[in-house]
């Protein structure tokens, strides 16, 4: 008993190698996957030849397709020698390889796997590059399951599979969220065979070809432009690196916190002026202090990127049962809920057991904004009830703290009362679902910003100093600038 698996190469039967032939002629029984390979009428097979293109037929799913051929080699390979050619090589793209692995152990059959060539090498032909170069190797129906392409943008990629204009419109609407849509690529039809075709196209074309077949495949060129996040990591990692940069090898945790909050403010001063480039310009500098502090962990023996890109990415995926798991969440707020509920569960399992107590208000940061700490503290405490019910106790506790405040006679006293106020303003807002109080000003600062400029413009336009002028002759200059 015995079962040897073979490669039928790519196409035309002069590809198939010489051992492979001499294994199908001495066959007491060839199985093959399919008879829809070009090579098939001209193979040596004299003696019994089973298909298994039926079972496509009765399955819908190819999972089930790859178990019941595996089903029926075996079958066969426990009574006798069998010999089962796949098309291309055994090993490049075959998924019943390893089921049959697996299988033959199991049942004491002997194995042998005879290497064929594959579908890549006269692809790489048609698409004129070397492979060696980079070259990524992905199947269509994985990439086009999925939303964000696993690919590194900066090297090229030979994505097999494209078997049907809808793998390809699935392949092409998840690459497109990481290339342009006309980003020019290859569709490889047949490749080592006589009707091998090249169609060179857009993107976004390529479920529109009519050429598309079982024996398509993608060429993707490399995006370039160090585009990439591992070419940024190399960037940053020389930087780092003895032969680097003096001031980059010097820096810490530590010395880089006044970086990290200035670029988190670029970052927002860019949402609110709706400035998209200046928006994409601020993402790398804010992404330039994760990859810079991510770097210093690595040169320090802390921890490396791909840890913190695992925690983060297990984070949401534990986070998010409604999406990855059998938890119902069809509101924003039910998903808050969950997370919120996730997330104590996390910090309990933290904790492993002990018994202190955890304060409601650990968790929010010392170095948080002081209205985005009252906005935090008043969120925690009113979980537990400590709020009021309302806007019109809040409304009435503005007041009484004004009259506080009017009523102080010292500096600190003042201080301390005009603090009160701020407090109760951002309760207010939270009450009224303003959940951002360092937005709101922030937004009021900037309309203050611009209301004032057009102030200063009309009193340099008059020609006269600023002593010159009243406050409602400046007032009107303002009312102007509001109006438009």
């Amino acid at each position: 008993m015995s079962l040897t698996i073979v490669g039928l190469g790519p196409g035309d039967a002069g590809d198939i190698t010489r051992r492979t032939w001499q294994a199908i002629e001495s066959a007491p029984l060839v199985i093959l996957r399919t008879e829809r390979h070009p090579c098939v009428p001209d193979l040596p097979i004299s003696r019994q030849r089973i298909t298994c293109d039926d079972l496509y037929e009765a399955h819908a799913r190819f999972e089930d397709v790859y178990d019941a051929v595996v089903a029926r080699v075996m079958g066969h390979a426990s009574a006798g020698d069998v010999v089962y050619a796949v098309p291309g090589d055994p090993c490049v793209g075959e998924s019943t390889t390893g089921r049959f692995r697996a299988a033959c152990a199991a049942a004491g059959i002997a194995l042998t796997i005879l290497p064929g060539v594959s579908f890549i090498e006269p692809t790489l032909a048609a698409a004129e590059v070397d492979g060696i170069d980079g070259v990524q190797l992905h199947d269509a129906l994985v990439i086009g399951a999925m939303h964000h392409p696993p690919l590194n943008p900066d090297a090229p990629a030979l994505i097999s599979q494209v078997y049907s204009r809808q793998v390809a419109n699935n392949l092409k609407l998840t690459l497109m969220n990481q290339y342009p849509d006309d980003f020019p690529v290859k569709l490889i039809h047949g490749a080592g065979s006589s009707e091998a075709l090249t169609e060179d196209m857009a993107l976004y074309e390529i479920d529109r070809s009519p050429h598309i077949n079982h024996l398509t495949s993608l060429w993707l060129p490399a995006l370039g432009g160090m585009s990439s996040f591992e070419r940024f990591q190399e960037t940053i990692a020389h930087l780092r690196a003895p032969e680097g940069c003096p001031w980059d090898r010097e820096q810490t945790h530590e010395s880089l916190r006044r970086y990290l909050l200035e670029e988190s403010a670029e970052v927002l001063d860019a949402i609110d002026r709706g400035d998209a480039d200046a928006l994409a310009d601020e993402l790398g500098d804010l992404l330039l202090q994760v990859v810079l502090h991510a770097q210093i962990a690595v040169d320090d023996g802390e921890f490396k990127m791909a840890d913190v890109l695992r925690s983060i990415n297990e984070k949401m995926i534990r986070r998010h049962p409604h999406v990855w798991g059998e938890v119902s969440a069809d509101t924003p707020g039910q998903v808050v809920t969950n997370w919120e509920a996730i997330k104590s569960q996390e910090k309990a399992d933290k904790a492993n057991g002990d018994p202190a107590p955890e304060s409601l208000l650990d968790g929010v940061p010392p170095t948080l904004t002081p209205l985005q700490q009252s906005h935090k503290l008043q969120h925690k405490t009113a979980k537990v009830g400590f709020d009021w019910p309302d806007v019109t106790p809040v409304a009435a506790k503005i007041n009484e703290e004004v009259a506080e405040l009017l009523a102080a006679e010292t500096p600190d006293e003042r201080l301390k009362e005009l603090g009160d106020i701020l407090f109760v303003v951002v309760n207010l807002g939270r009450h009224m679902g303003v959940d951002d109080p360092e937005t709101a000003l922030r937004l009021t600062n900037q309309k203050f910003r611009t209301r004032f400029l057009a102030v200063e413009r009309s009193v340099q336009a008059s020609g006269r100093p600023w002593s010159d002028f009243t406050l409602a002759e400046l007032d009107t200059f303002w009312d102007a600038a509001k109006r438009g």
